[in-house]
């Protein structure tokens, strides 16, 4: 919820509405080209990480992307 209250105000002045559906944590190894994303919020439970996996790939098209339910 860190991310989420910090950004949601600047959102909704440009006038989005927000709501978090979930969180968890990415974990980016730029040497390995490696991104590893993982884990959930205790206030907002999981994320559905393979949204968050289709998103980075257009960003990060040359890395290996990849998500798992570990908290660790």
């Amino acid at each position: 919820d860190h991310i989420f209250e910090k950004v949601n105000p600047e959102m909704e002045k440009q006038g989005y509405e927000c709501k978090c559906l979930g969180g968890g944590k990415i974990e980016h190894n730029s040497k390995d080209k490696k991104i590893r994303v993982f884990g959930l919020s205790t206030g907002y439970g999981k994320a559905d990480h393979s949204v968050t996996v289709e998103i980075l790939k257009k960003e990060y098209a040359d890395y290996e992307i990849t998500w798992s339910d570990d908290k660790k």
